[in-house]
């Protein structure tokens, strides 16, 4: 039994050591950059939802409004991968 517990606390080593290198190697994003990345994030998703509710509708109104939303989705993702090109 003594030989199972030091081979569980030896992995639980090794993973802490893999885990903490992984975090040295990682680069250092800013809080704007996190910011700016889950922004994209979020607008690309609901470029998703709106074109599928569009490819559903049947009310030519209805249409209409998805697709303007879907043109100001799509400007705001080019702004925003604009600033960030910058």
């Amino acid at each position: 039994m003594a030989r199972g517990w030091d081979s569980k606390a030896i992995e639980d080593q090794i993973a802490e050591a893999e885990a903490a290198k992984a975090n040295r190697d990682k680069p250092v994003v800013s809080r704007d950059e996190r910011e700016s990345v889950a922004r994209l994030r979020s607008l690309e998703l609901s470029r998703v939802n709106v074109l599928n509710r569009l490819e559903a509708a049947r009310d030519e109104r209805y249409r209409v409004q998805l697709s303007a939303a879907l043109d100001h989705l799509e400007n705001e993702i080019r702004e925003l991968n604009e600033t960030a090109a910058r």
